[in-house]
């Protein structure tokens, strides 16, 4: 399966790269710790090439017919899904995906360059009334130039359609920043482009760690950065940035509250609980509802359905059909999530209800067993600390009041969701939620036209819909004298 991998290593001016200064990075198989590939890493000479190739072909990509920059963008939609098989198969090579998941990602990706290259050429800017009279005042709505994005391992490719898409949507020109230990899809991603139409230089791969995120994040010639990640590696984008007054747009962590109200479906929020809570990217992912708040009255009834369904999840080789649940992306995450449940065994922050190790038989690859506490105490860093990994925090409430509190008491604000069939309640706790969104009796796949992003230490900025269009695009102002 290896051999589904691309081959390892840059792509500058439609250019490979091979032989670069950044170093090289041992990829290792998820679900066995074997190496499987060594990835040439970006340093900051490889920096320097690929903006100054993004820089040389922006002026022509700006200037395409505005058809032919939508038909390209249609294309590399309808390839994205055409190569799905391909592309799903990376992701398990890549960070231990379950195959038979991983073949959403390419879809979903495809829908944002389908919904952006709708937006080619519709957002023209606008008349301005001037009280005076005589004279014309219109804005324009003008690409900013080079985008430097940066995306994370967890879901790099819906992380490309949801920063590129828009991007080049507005004509800007793109040096893309995989992680080193996830640089493949990025690479396929790069190849479908050309294959598609995009000009060299338009789309630049450059797999790189944290010397060519600061070279990047501090390069004169970006226009503008976007980043998803920790927020710890943020305070360092911003920094760097700051050198070159770079613009950030930032989407973050986040410990989000899903509450349970007694008049809600209990088996959906029960199956919700568990599938995106603890299965879903072995719980790697920003939006996830780690934290389950649930009502007193229906507190034993909910427990005892998500501890089931955790119990439940097939947790194995990511090839098997059958697996629902694979491993860790790497070796650090492991370490990571074990010391976070034995700290939290440690402080007693709450009942260990299920999991809490890893599963029997696979000791080679980094697998952890889905982990349930109950019974959280609302101070501890089980509640307050974003994990990332399959480790589900479930905490009591008496009243609306008392949820809304518990809810926006940690630092984070990337997403909220809220079980109810109660209308009122609905609309009021989603006004009183500190998130930059809410989601009532589901979980949304981050629809492209909708925005997307957090408040407070989950980021600023948004993705999706024209808000996202807006993040890579600057306004001009137009005067012209009639008299």
């Amino acid at each position: 399966m290896p051999d589904k991998l691309p081959r390892p290593r840059l792509v500058v001016g439609g250019e490979d790269l091979t032989e670069t200064t950044g170093g090289v990075y041992e990829h290792h198989y998820a679900a066995t710790g074997e190496v499987q590939a060594e990835v040439p890493l970006a340093g900051g000479e490889e920096v320097d090439a690929a903006v100054a190739a993004a820089r040389a072909a922006f002026p022509a990509w700006r200037d395409l017919d505005l058809n032919r920059r939508r038909d390209i963008l249609l294309e590399l939609a309808r390839r994205l899904v055409a190569d799905s098989e391909r592309l799903g198969a990376i992701a398990t090579l890549e960070v231990g995906t379950p195959n038979l998941l991983a073949g959403s990602a390419p879809a979903m990706a495809a829908d944002w360059f389908s919904y952006y290259a709708g937006w080619v050429g519709r957002s023209a800017g606008e008349v301005v009334p001037i009280p005076a009279g005589g004279a014309l005042d219109y804005v324009l709505d003008e690409p900013l130039g080079v985008i430097g994005a940066i995306i994370p391992w967890n879901g790099p490719l819906i992380s490309i359609g949801m920063k590129v898409a828009p991007a080049l949507a507005a004509g800007n020109c793109v040096v893309l920043k995989p992680p080193e230990n996830a640089p493949f899809s990025a690479l396929r991603f790069a190849e479908l482009a050309a294959e598609a139409g995009l000009p060299p230089g338009v789309l630049n791969v450059i797999p790189g760690g944290a010397e060519a995120g600061s070279a990047l994040c501090s390069h004169p010639g970006i226009d503008k950065i976007t980043f998803t990640g920790g927020g710890e590696t943020a305070r360092k984008v911003l920094a760097s940035a700051a050198q070159a007054l770079t613009p950030v747009v930032l989407e973050l962590g986040g410990k989000s509250a899903n509450i349970v109200f007694p008049d809600a479906d209990l088996d959906a929020a029960a199956t919700m609980a568990v599938s995106a809570g603890l299965m879903m990217l072995s719980g790697q992912g920003c939006m996830l509802p780690t934290r389950l708040l649930v009502h007193n009255d229906v507190y034993d009834e909910m427990v005892a359905r998500v501890v089931a369904g955790a119990e439940a999840l097939v947790v194995g080789d990511p090839w098997e059909p059958t697996t629902m649940m694979g491993p860790l992306a790497t070796a650090a995450q492991l370490d990571r999530v074990t010391r976070a449940v034995e700290t939290a065994v440690t402080q007693q922050a709450g009942k260990l209800l299920g999991g809490g190790d890893r599963p029997a038989g696979l000791d080679a690859g980094y697998f952890y067993r889905p982990t349930v506490f109950g019974d959280v105490d609302p101070a501890s860093d089980l509640a307050q600390k974003e994990i990332f990994g399959p480790v589900l925090a479930i905490l009591r409430f008496g009243s609306e009041e008392e949820a809304v509190e518990l809810a926006n008491n940690t630092e984070y604000g990337l997403a909220a969701y809220i079980h109810t069939r109660d209308l009122r309640r609905a609309h009021v706790l989603a006004s009183a939620l500190d998130a930059g969104g809410v989601a009532v009796n589901g979980f949304p796949i981050v629809p492209s036209s909708a925005p997307f992003g957090g408040v407070k230490q989950s980021g600023f900025g948004r993705e999706g819909g024209l808000w996202g269009l807006r993040e890579f695009q600057r306004t001009k102002n137009v005067y012209i004298g009639l008299q």
